[in-house]
């Protein structure tokens, strides 16, 4: 597909997502928000007292991600481990909410659902609480999941494969190595949004989507400056370690880097009215995943999901992208 991508050949784009299927692997968590108001300062310490006047709980981390393919159009299924308690609950029936597939949804009694509650009164977050168990599955659990999740992908043979990783445990090297290896025998497309502890644990994945933090800590590069060279040299190093396909590097307030072998480019950000980043990259490795799964074109991969990422910033709290607003921002903004 051309640089230059005309609005036809966009919305075709855009109605392919919805043949998708897609499985998310990963670190899941419930958000909860408890929005207040503070009117005074608690006799017992120094601190405000918030009156809760409105509780709401959301999908978080991998299932944020999730909740975005699925607001893309695609058919998904969620795969994890969750704690076998009241948090785990609602976190399966949020995702049933959605429409999202949980038949890969594991329950545990060794481990709690991680939960996240923050605490927000006039549009500021106070406070965050975090309830969580960030050990490794036990290798019972480890192994019972390989062998559900092989056997799914095995029947159903999706089109597409996201792991994202929080290092809470879930995503473990065995589990990774067995899926990636699976995932290639089948033709399927993957791709990750790693974090430090098993950073270089990917090897043959096709999109490879850290940003720029985590790169440094999984490299120990410095990355002095952001240029095409210095990112270039980033892509040749995890080239060597991972064999990928593209690599695919996010950068904040500066947009996006992508290279697939000799192609490369970063793409800045566009000006927005910046209200929340919580949840922005879960909105771009979905959006980045899928369109490249239609259209195995890494530019137009990287000027969707800069899009993408951008346009939920615009809004407070963990929200997924809206497929309708992204198309009409695709449309004004892929050919100016």
């Amino acid at each position: 597909m051309k640089q230059n991508t005309d609005n036809l050949s966009i919305e075709n784009v855009f109605s392919k997502l919805n043949n998708l299927h897609v499985v998310v692997i990963g670190d899941v968590m419930l958000d909860n928000y408890w929005w207040g108001d503070v009117d005074r300062i608690s006799p017992e310490a120094p601190v405000p007292i918030v009156a809760i006047r409105k509780q709401e709980s959301r999908l978080g981390g991998a299932a944020n991600v999730a909740l975005n393919c699925k607001a893309l159009g695609a058919k998904v299924t969620m795969a994890t481990v969750v704690g076998n308690d009241k948090n785990g609950a609602i976190l399966q029936q949020l995702c049933e909410d959605a429409d999202i597939q949980t038949q890969l949804l594991s329950f545990s009694d060794q481990r709690i659902t991680t939960t996240k509650t923050r605490v927000i009164s006039r549009n500021q977050q106070m406070l965050r609480i975090d309830d969580e168990i960030t050990e490794e599955l036990s290798l019972k659990e480890e192994h019972g999941f390989i062998d559900s999740v092989l056997r799914f992908l095995q029947i159903e043979k999706p089109n597409l494969v996201i792991f994202e990783d929080y290092n809470k445990g879930i995503l473990k090297e065995n589990i990774i190595k067995h899926i990636i290896s699976h995932c290639r025998e089948l033709g399927i497309v993957t791709a990750v949004d790693p974090k430090r502890e098993n950073f270089l644990s990917y090897q043959g994945v096709s999109i490879f989507k850290p940003n720029l933090k985590e790169v440094r800590e999984g490299l120990h590069m410095e990355i002095p400056e952001i240029t095409i060279a210095n990112l270039s040299e980033v892509h040749s190093k995890l080239q060597q370690a991972l064999h990928h396909d593209v690599t695919f590097i996010t950068l904040s307030e500066q947009g996006v880097f992508f290279q697939s072998n000799s192609t490369t480019s970063i793409i800045p950000s566009h000006l927005r009215n910046i209200a929340d980043v919580s949840g922005a990259g879960d909105t771009v490795i979905a959006t980045a995943a899928l369109i490249f799964t239609v259209t195995k074109n890494p530019f137009l991969m990287a000027e969707v999901s800069n899009l993408a990422g951008g346009l939920v910033c615009e809004q407070v709290g963990v929200v997924p992208i809206n497929k309708l607003r992204l198309l009409e921002e695709c449309k004004a903004m892929l050919n100016s």
